[in-house]
């Protein structure tokens, strides 16, 4: 199979772009619940915020190890590497103290959101970029209130 550069932009699909901000709300709720919560329950909160966050760096790394697959580019170690380096920072996260493993989070997601500003053009996939600049926004926001309620 020979790689190839899709010649004109994929648009996004009005469902992925539901189901892409519908994956925001858990960000926002558990965020909101750092704070908002009985204070028994707070710590859960941040707790789960610290998960789902890991959980969605290791996503967006994945993005790229399963395009790179696809052979969309010339196959290149660098879409290989960046794609497991948003999980292993994830789970360095995870082993932190929840307020610093959240901003570790924040940073990771604006990182993301970075090589994904250089890349998806590459991919055909431009038109994704605004979704990934307000769901990077919403997110990294969310972690970092919650990263001051614990």
């Amino acid at each position: 199979m020979t790689a190839t550069t899709p010649s004109a932009p994929l648009p996004l699909p009005r469902w992925a772009a539901r189901l892409g901000y519908a994956g925001a709300l858990p960000f926002v709720a558990l965020a909101a619940a750092t704070w908002l919560a009985p204070t028994a329950y707070r710590g859960h909160a941040a707790s789960a915020l610290l998960a789902y966050g890991a959980t969605i760096a290791s996503f967006m790394g994945a993005i790229h190890w399963g395009l790179a697959m696809r052979g969309a580019l010339t196959p290149q170690p660098g879409p290989f590497v960046w794609g497991v380096f948003p999980s292993l920072v994830a789970w360095v996260a995870l082993l932190l103290p929840a307020a610093q493993g959240l901003v570790t989070l924040a940073l990771l997601l604006g990182m993301c959101l970075a090589v994904d500003r250089r890349s998806y053009p590459a991919y055909g996939l431009s038109p994704w970029l605004p979704m990934r600049l307000h769901l990077t926004l919403a997110a990294a926001v969310s972690l970092l209130v919650g990263s001051l309620a614990v």
